[in-house]
């Protein structure tokens, strides 16, 4: 696609709390054009009585009619941004129904996010880049095996993974700590080769991603570049051998977390972010911390536990650490105090995240949080379903680099 991917916006109060110049400049980064649909007044008198939800604002009958226009066809859009802002109630329930409407009724990738007057363009940037990606890219989204010898590069915010692919398996694999970022990818880099048996000459395309991706891509030579969102659904997926149907896909990060409602390969719907740290990878690590054990062992204390009894108040990292000394200053089990913390993380990222997609079975759980198996069983109970965790999983987004990144080799031979 050489043209301009063009997005529809349906916002309500992007205008007045100041955010939409932010939109647009995330929207033009990724040479993206921002367009709101034409319609009607008939059109919206039209939408308003078939939609079924009696709004009182203005923007949001607008943003209706014109989720109808692209679902009609009347309007033709390659991808649709639909935003409003955290403290409007109305405005959360006719986004949701918005996104669902969209995902339901047409192919369009759609993103949905919550905004404050405090929203920058870099906050969007991925999200914008994620939905052009998709449509520039479904192609290569689509691709289901990897070919050749090839090698993805995740700068994380707290590790930096690398895979090491040779005819659709991984042969090689590196983890360190994200330090100095460039450093730290030499050093996974270094470690995958070596359990490979390659050198980096051997290597026929490379795909980064993550934070760092732009920088260890243009120290790499890196074919491919691309965000989290569309490579960590594709590398999940592969991984779990969901490369067909409908699946979900919840990464939750050191820094922040995804939910991914995927089909066939591709993502539909999409949603990253949190409120605080304290809905993260990072309060767990800070959790591990406090209890003096490794990271590696929360997992099993966590299931000895029982969480429900311990006051925990996670959504911000602070209280959430406050919380932890409290419980264990009255009397509370190292057992119980592991599982409450695996049990508030969940639940946070399925009261903010998991609202904004459609969830669809099978769930998914990858990235580091994923080896640990308290998290997973409260995720499980929260979602009344069993999540399934696949082999490599800590390596998700180094996984889905190396599988579209051998989509270059073929481009090279044609």
């Amino acid at each position: 696609m050489s043209r301009p991917v063009r997005i529809a916006q349906l916002t309500c109060g992007a205008e007045y709390s100041g955010v939409q110049n932010e939109i647009a400049e995330a929207a033009a980064s990724v040479d993206a054009q921002l367009f709101y649909p034409d319609i009607s007044l008939a059109d919206l008198k039209k939408s308003e009585a078939s939609f079924g939800l009696n709004v009182k604002s203005p923007d949001l009958k607008l943003a209706i009619a014109r989720a109808d226009a692209l679902v009609s066809g009347k309007v033709d859009a390659d991808a649709v941004f639909i935003g409003s802002c955290f403290r409007c109630a109305e405005a959360a329930i006719v986004r949701n129904e918005l996104r669902r409407y969209i995902h339901e009724n047409s192919e369009l990738p759609v993103v949905s996010y919550s905004f404050t007057e405090r929203t920058t363009s870099g906050t969007l940037l991925t999200r914008m880049e994620a939905l052009t990606t998709i449509a520039r890219r479904r192609a290569l989204l689509a691709r289901e095996k990897q070919s050749g010898i090839t090698m993805g590069v995740d700068s994380g915010s707290s590790t930096t993974k690398c895979i090491v692919m040779k005819e659709n398996e991984i042969i090689g694999t590196g983890w360190v700590p994200t330090t100095e970022v460039l450093r730290s990818a030499d050093e996974a880099v270094e470690a995958a080769l070596k359990e490979a048996g390659l050198t980096i000459d051997d290597i026929e395309a490379i795909g980064t991603t993550g934070y760092g991706r732009f920088l260890i891509g243009k120290h790499l030579k890196a074919d491919l570049i691309q965000e989290e969102l569309t490579v960590n659904s594709k590398g999940a997926v592969y991984l779990a051998d969901r490369q067909h149907g409908p699946s979900t896909v919840i990464d939750i990060g050191g820094m922040d977390n995804k939910a991914i409602s995927v089909i066939d390969g591709i993502p539909g719907t999409f949603t990253m972010g949190g409120i605080c740290a304290g809905a993260s990878g990072r309060f767990l690590e800070m959790t591990a911390k406090r209890l003096g054990i490794d990271i590696t062992e929360l997992g099993p204390l966590a299931m000895k536990g029982i969480g429900h009894g311990v006051p925990m108040n996670s959504y911000c990292i602070v209280f959430g650490t406050q919380s932890l000394v409290n419980a264990l200053a009255s009397g509370s089990t190292p057992e119980d105090v592991a599982a409450a913390a695996c049990y508030s993380v969940a639940e946070q990222v399925f009261e903010q995240q998991l609202q904004e997609i459609d969830i669809r079975e099978p769930v998914i759980m990858v990235g580091g949080t994923s080896l640990i198996e308290g998290l997973v069983k409260a995720m499980g109970d929260l979602l009344q379903t069993e999540i399934l965790v696949p082999h490599h999983s800590q390596y998700i987004g180094a996984t889905g680099s190396a599988l579209l990144a051998s989509g270059f080799i073929d481009k090279g031979k044609e």
